[in-house]
């Protein structure tokens, strides 16, 4: 990991970022790709009518156009590790607020102030294993106190497999976030940041 940076997704880094999805992501045949992150960012209506694309476009091509759109409008956010000057991982995080649709609605029954929600994660298959996501959790904590968060959360199903996007229990407790709450199989996992 000593070649391993981590950085916000911003325009600059777009390129990066549909590299990493076009040529890393799932290439293992992971039954979460393909994907590009587009999901937790887009309305119930918008899902709709990007699935009834796939049969015309091609289900990747359809998700990589959805995807180019969203990162135009700066509507996709999160952080992307890098080895060297290669993406080779993605955290998707941001606001709680921004992800209306994706976030499990129990969790604003125990909301504790701003919150930063950390939604899902891909890392490419060679790099799995290797403290990619736990930098990645640390990086979004560290910039969410920097912001004045109050907390950062992650959602974890608690019928894990080695494919679950949202990460495991065990990776949120290894930094240091505790279970708040549960319910239909998810466990509300959290950090206080305080200042």
């Amino acid at each position: 990991m000593e070649h391993i940076v981590i950085y916000p997704l911003t325009a600059e880094r777009n390129a990066d970022y549909l590299d990493f999805f076009d040529n890393r992501a799932f290439t293992d045949n992971n039954p979460n790709g393909p994907c590009y992150c587009t999901s937790p960012n887009q309305d119930q209506a918008t899902i709709r009518k990007m699935v009834s694309e796939f049969p015309i476009f091609g289900v990747k091509e359809t998700l990589r156009k959805y995807a180019v759109d969203m990162l135009g409008r700066g509507i996709i956010q999160g952080y992307l590790a890098y080895d060297r000057t290669q993406a080779i991982g993605w955290c998707n995080a941001a606001d709680m607020d921004s992800y209306a649709g994706f976030v499990p609605p129990f969790a604003k029954e125990h909301i504790c102030g701003k919150t930063v929600s950390i939604v899902c994660f891909e890392i490419a298959p060679e790099y799995r294993g290797k403290g990619i996501a736990s930098a990645l959790i640390e990086h979004v904590c560290c910039d969410a106190k920097a912001k004045g968060y109050a907390a950062a959360e992650g959602y974890a199903k608690l019928t894990g497999s080695v494919f679950d996007y949202q990460g495991s229990v065990r990776l949120y407790q290894k930094a240091g976030f505790v279970e708040v709450a549960r319910k239909d199989g998810i466990a509300i996992m959290r950090k206080m940041l305080s200042l």
